[in-house]
């Protein structure tokens, strides 16, 4: 068999593509801009959200007007770096609580790039001071956050996207439509999500006093204080439970989302979870290495696992999502996709689409993802096209819950050691009530859980 490569026009492409990326295909820039450009906010300036405003900026002449994190040192060059891309050249204002922010009430969109423990209630907060939100993934660290921002949301009237850009990801959309909407596939019993990346931190450094340009007391907020540790800050904080939901919340989340993107899927209907610090059990990192999550549904299952030691079974795809049709086999993952039919029929092979003709700041820019930048610029597009219409965006905040809390159920179904199946009219585990009360973690005070009332 040989392969032979798609092409597809960009506007053909997504005029016929994912909802709200037809109006984005015009000019590949915001379509609704106005007059008055959209006032824009970021709630923590470390490594993705600047990824995700300095997105923003390429595609719609917003106006960044506020920043905020408890890192002086971070917060003073996010505001230099914004100043130097946007078109008024004007400096953004500074805080170092999201509060003092917000209490202006002059801001059109807020993003969330904090860490995982601060989401909800900086997202909630955004919303309740008159924002759309674009919140980073996960949407949050225990299931009853993501239900109250799910609640607020649609309380407040408010446009949420969810940094799940995989859904706005070209080469992915274009296998969703033409391999596995067009039948390719035939019946999927069975997907495979996996993360094989050695990511995990390995070392196991001293605890410190936090740097004194760091509000380490406001960075902790919510959750339980730890000692600070140089693991910790900058961009380390996954190594540990306290602040996020490991590499499934982190990698699985994603994957996940994205088969039941391109499937269809709902909730599972259940949840079981095995595995834990099998091979490195020296780090100071408190997250499993090794971890295997299956996600049930009535005629096919999701099973995701990583493992942050050994290698992986494809090396050409570590971090990935493999479908099992009874008529082919679709391998995707951000940098390319592989449909295989069964017999002889002909494969498809696509890669990602770069943009570095238009954008040439993609080659230069420090810790940019490349190969995402594309589809961050298409997610935001499709959070713009909501906004102006007054509509859900590809992935509203109601979908990133759903894919967020079923990875948090799996780590809950390793710690409880049994199968989980939430019930989200109830906001309940059946027939579990201690599952059902670690649903909701404690907050440490004076912070104060919020609740989808």
């Amino acid at each position: 068999m040989e392969y032979t490569r798609t092409h597809m026009d960009r506007r053909q492409f997504l005029l016929s593509g994912a909802a709200g990326m037809a109006a984005a295909a015009r000019a590949y820039a915001d379509p609704f801009a106005s007059d008055r450009p959209l006032r824009v906010g970021m709630i923590g300036c470390g490594w993705y959200g600047k990824v995700d405003l300095f997105r923003l900026i390429q595609v719609s002449p917003v106006e960044v007007v506020s920043l905020c994190d408890v890192d002086r040192r971070m917060l003073a060059e996010a505001a230099d770096m914004v100043a130097a891309r946007q078109a008024s050249k004007k400096r953004p204002r500074t805080y170092g609580d999201y509060r003092r922010m917000l209490a202006e009430k002059d801001l059109d969109v807020v993003l969330v790039a904090t860490p995982d423990h601060w989401h909800a209630l900086a997202a909630i907060a955004a919303m309740e001071a008159g924002a759309d939100v674009y919140c980073q993934k996960p949407v949050s660290v225990d299931v009853m956050e993501g239900e109250a921002m799910l609640a607020a949301a649609r309380k407040l009237g408010r446009v949420v996207q969810i940094g799940t850009q995989r859904r706005s990801t070209p080469h992915l959309m274009e296998a969703r439509e033409q391999i596995v909407r067009a039948g390719r596939l035939g019946k999927v019993g069975l997907v495979e999500i996996c993360c094989y990346y050695h990511m995990r931190a390995a070392d196991n450094p001293p605890d410190t006093a936090p740097p004194e340009y760091l509000d380490y007391e406001m960075w902790t907020g919510p959750a339980p204080m730890r000692p600070y540790n140089r693991l910790v800050h900058p961009r380390g904080w996954r190594a540990f439970m306290e602040y996020g939901n490991g590499i499934v919340g982190d990698m699985c989340v994603h994957m996940f989302d994205m088969t039941r993107w391109m499937l269809g899927l709902g909730w599972p209907t259940r949840i079981s979870s095995s595995g834990g610090i099998l091979v490195d059990q020296k780090s100071k990192a408190n997250i499993t290495d090794t971890q295997l999550v299956t996600f049930e549904y009535d005629d096919l299952n999701v099973i995701w696992q990583h493992r942050s030691w050994g290698d992986p079974p494809d090396p050409n795809y570590p971090w990935a999502a493999t479908l099992y049709g009874d008529q082919g086999t679709l391998k995707a993952d951000v940098f390319h996709y592989d449909f295989i039919p069964a017999g002889s029929g002909q494969r498809v092979h696509k890669d990602v689409t770069y943009e570095y003709e238009r954008y040439p700041a993609d080659r230069t820019e420090k810790d940019l993802e490349r190969h995402c930048a594309p589809a961050i610029r298409y997610h935001l597009l499709d959070f713009l096209s909501a906004i102006h219409q007054r509509t859900r965006p590809v992935a509203d905040i109601a979908e990133g819950h759903v894919s967020t809390a079923s990875c948090i159920l799996g780590n809950l179904a390793l710690q409880l050691k049994r199968n989980l199946t939430y019930d989200p009219a109830r906001r309940e585990v059946m027939a579990d009530a201690e599952a059902t009360r670690l649903l909701r973690r404690p907050y440490r005070s004076p912070w104060i859980h919020p609740e989808p009332s």
